[in-house]
């Protein structure tokens, strides 16, 4: 299934067994480790047994769980991954995570790429709802994350296996009912 969707500065696919180097040097990156669960793949086959499940869901029929590569729309560059993982039918329920290479930290890209797929969530699958967990320390991720509109909800309390060890973690979510903020397509005539 050949989902392309566009922003202003980016062009996300699904990803590919082709993209495995560039994930797994995105996964390698102590930077982009610090405040994800997955951990520093030992070996590039360590990614390759991550991603092939990621490349087997993205080829079914009914997606419930896509993981895209975002890449620069100018060179085709690898920036990082995005995925969106689908509830139950009857919830239209979907959760949002990313993981940006650090060459594009601090210049939009995670703000514009979330809130495009927000717009892919609602206006084309019809999501009720789209969550999000970030842990307590990562700053960065906490403006993305309100800087599209999404509101926190509530904490959990040490649920995240850091590398540093237990953190909490905030829950954060929009409705299709709540205003989309910065970047989206939708609400920003000038992308």
């Amino acid at each position: 299934m050949a989902i392309v969707l566009l922003s202003e500065r980016t062009r996300l696919r699904l990803i590919e067994f082709s993209d495995v180097e560039a994930i797994h040097e995105l996964h390698s990156l102590p930077e982009t480790d610090e405040f994800n669960a997955l951990g520093i793949p030992q070996d590039i086959e360590e990614t390759k047994s991550i991603i092939e499940a990621w490349i087997a869901e993205n080829g079914l029929d009914i997606i419930k769980n896509y993981t895209f590569a975002i890449e620069n729309k100018l060179n085709s560059d690898f920036i990082g991954l995005f995925g969106l993982k689908l509830g139950s039918e009857k919830y239209k329920l979907g959760e949002v995570w990313y993981k940006i290479h650090s060459d594009y930290w601090n210049n939009g890209i995670a703000t514009e790429v979330l809130a495009r797929m927000i717009d892919f969530g609602f206006d084309e699958l019809m999501l009720h709802r789209i969550q999000a967990g970030c842990a307590v320390d990562n700053i960065g991720s906490i403006k993305v994350l309100e800087k599209v509109g999404m509101i926190r909800e509530g904490i959990g309390r040490k649920i995240l296996p850091l590398k540093s060890g237990w953190s909490d973690n905030f829950a954060y979510s929009i409705l299709e009912t709540d205003q989309r903020k910065q970047g989206s397509i939708k609400n920003d005539p000038s992308i």
